[in-house]
């Protein structure tokens, strides 16, 4: 599972969003069989913590927990930045190799969105454990990591979503697949997208395609990622708007 890291820019900083389970219904995109499932997030599960939420993709379920900024063994630590630990928990047994280049995929596209230089020798420790999985479990982790980190109110540059796509023997592009179609699909790719310009910070692919897949994908992902940031923005009105 090779794991591309692209880059980051650009100031915000968000801070968590509603307690409360904040639900979507699926969403239609332009192309045939892209289709998200139905996803939602609760944030502030977690009372030990500095930020926590869980994400739901379908069935596939994660719950997140961010630690930090907080103190770093002097082995670990690096003296102009935070460095950032990810460990993922399957939801049985230890965690195992794919589960270390998930963890590898999700630190790269924290590193690149977090204002590290803000908080030199310390650490921030993302803590993901799988409840449930039906597909795209990476793209579900990352999600649930973005809203943890925005629970936890550390400081941005932008915010990020993921979007996994799966292209079938015949060719045809699926967005958001359940793990059944993973299984049967020719090529399986993951994409982080930035919230500022739509730019792609991390990709991991597996399997056989071409170049015009590629961008077919890509181009896809970037339009589905309007929806999950949408989903972030109202989740975020929710917790600050007034109780009349």
């Amino acid at each position: 599972m090779p794991c591309r890291h692209y880059g980051a820019l650009k100031t915000m900083t968000l801070m968590s969003a509603t307690r409360g389970l904040c639900m979507r219904t699926m969403m239609e995109l332009d192309q045939s069989c892209s289709v998200l499932r139905e996803y939602g997030s609760e944030q502030s599960l977690l009372s030990k913590p500095d930020g926590s939420s869980t994400f739901v993709q379908g069935d596939t379920s994660i719950l997140a927990g961010v630690y930090g900024p907080a103190e770093v063994k002097v082995s670990k630590e690096i003296y102009d930045r935070a460095t950032v630990e990810v460990l993922i928990q399957p939801k049985m047994g230890l965690p195992g190799v794919r589960e270390r280049a998930r963890e590898q995929c999700v630190r790269e596209t924290c590193e690149a969105a977090l204002l590290l230089t803000l908080h030199p020798r310390s650490s921030v420790t993302v803590i993901l454990q799988v409840i449930h999985d039906d597909g795209s479990l990476l793209s579900c982790c990352l999600n649930a990591a973005c809203m943890a980190l925005m629970d936890a109110g550390l400081p941005m540059s932008h915010l990020f979503c993921s979007v996994t796509c799966a292209i079938s023997k015949e060719g045809q592009i699926i967005i958001d697949p359940t793990a059944r179609q993973e299984k049967e699909c020719r090529a399986l790719l993951t994409f982080a997208i930035e919230s500022v310009e739509c730019n792609v910070l991390m990709s991991s692919t597996t399997g056989s395609f071409s170049v015009q897949e590629l961008q077919q994908c890509i181009a896809i992902s970037q339009k589905a990622s309007e929806q999950i940031f949408q989903f972030y923005r109202d989740s975020v009105k929710r917790r600050y708007s007034k109780i009349k």
